[in-house]
């Protein structure tokens, strides 16, 4: 840990990492709130905001996982948070203009700008960061998000409804500004010597294909993945009845529960530190998710709030600690080279099983009940525990090592 806290390349990613939370969580509660204000709780309006979040996940992030693979990742970030600096300025205008409906392309170009600045940030971390520090630097980087989940929307609430709506999205010229600042003192990667060309992108995504059949593991996570997603999509966008159905409490309850699995994530994340290079990847994963199905049954049924929020926060503890062992393993499995064409297969997928399943929720309680769709989330991420059995983590990074040939044998 002590050498992860002196890695210069660490430092300046989890400060850029930190302002770029600050800055997602002010737009998302700041957009939220406008438009629910400007359309009178128009829930057309409020689900279109999901819409231009998503929807740029299936357009570019294949191509932006095969882009950030070629391109130098620190010009990338950098030019991901220019390019987000310079859209926000004449938006600005036209929202003072009273266009309102502006505020859809703040979300849009975020989602679009973060298909090729996440798989860059890996690339760094990949590089730069020792193989025996890699755990502590994904629990690191799992502490700062849970940390956020608990007080980002405490904080994109006080901006907007202190400040309003532009000050809200000016305040996001200063975040993007200071990330790129921080991302200026990063070291240089070398740079792809082949021009860019059409011919050039396809060959690198044949690449990334051929990669992805040689080695079984990654087959195992993307399945993984997708049944993992959705179970969680059938009950995203029910929580809200959990708490007032099941519990009989106001709507307005269901931000402490948000807050408990938060809570539970940041303390996993902090175990995971601590206990770096010693978590067994294959029995975290699996009892990760068994617990994580098994908690999703028993909320449904539990009719007081002390056991629901003791739920969310153990589940919130071990999901934190499977996310640490899976970041981690990705990370050493994936050669740097693939790392962004690897992100850009499985995140469509999982994101994709994300909406089927959240789009079937609502039609699923609607045939049956709110116990028969979380019992059967459940089972769904019980079934993902049990792909995840097929997972080998003998040492990829050794298989790496010798080039990848007996990976998938």
């Amino acid at each position: 840990m002590k050498e992860l806290l002196r890695n210069r390349v660490f430092l300046l990613v989890m400060a850029s990492d930190v302002l770029q939370q600050v800055g997602i969580w002010v737009r998302n509660m700041a957009l939220l709130y406008y438009v629910v204000q400007q359309t009178q709780g128009d829930p057309v309006a409020v689900s279109l905001l999901t819409v231009v979040e998503y929807a740029p996940i299936f357009l570019f992030s294949l191509v932006g996982g095969v882009l950030a693979d070629r391109w130098r990742p620190k010009r990338t970030m950098i030019w991901g948070d220019v390019l987000s600096f310079l859209s926000i300025v004449p938006i600005l205008f036209v929202v003072a203009w009273g266009y309102w409906q502006a505020v859809f392309i703040v979300a849009m170009i975020s989602a679009i700008v973060s298909q090729f600045s996440q798989p860059s940030s890996a690339k760094l971390l990949k590089t730069h960061v020792p193989e025996q520090e890699l755990t502590a630097a994904m629990a690191m980087t799992q502490m700062v998000s849970s940390l956020f989940i608990i007080l980002g929307p405490i904080l994109g609430t006080f901006v907007y409804y202190t400040f309003g709506v532009m000050v809200s999205l000016s305040s996001l010229l200063v975040i993007f500004a200071l990330s790129a600042c921080f991302l200026l003192f990063l070291p240089d990667s070398p740079r792809s010597m082949e021009r860019l060309s059409v011919q050039a992108v396809v060959n690198d995504l044949r690449g990334g294909l051929l990669y992805l059949r040689e080695h079984a593991n990654l087959k195992v996570l993307m399945v993984m993945f997708g049944v993992l997603a959705l179970g969680a999509g059938l009950t995203a966008p029910l929580d809200i009845f959990l708490v007032t159905e099941r519990l009989g409490l106001a709507e307005a309850d269901l931000q402490w529960f948000t807050a408990l699995s938060g809570l539970g994530l940041l303390i996993g994340a902090i175990i995971a530190a601590s206990l770096s290079g010693r978590l067994k990847g294959k029995g975290v994963v699996f009892a990760g998710l068994i617990l994580l199905g098994a908690g999703t049954m028993i909320e449904v049924w539990s009719v007081w709030p002390i056991l629901t929020g003791g739920m969310r926060l153990i589940t919130g503890l071990f999901l934190a600690l499977t996310q640490t062992v899976i970041g981690t393993y990705m990370l050493t499995l994936v050669r740097a080279e693939y790392i962004g064409r690897i992100n850009g297969l499985i995140t469509p997928i999982f994101t994709g099983c994300t909406l089927i399943g959240t789009g079937l929720s609502g039609m699923l309680v609607a045939q049956s009940s709110l116990i028969f769709v979380y019992m059967l989330s459940g089972l769904i991420l019980m079934l993902a525990a049990l792909v995840a059995l097929r997972l080998r983590f003998d040492n990829p990074a050794a298989k790496q090592a010798e080039g990848g040939e007996t990976a998938g044998k």
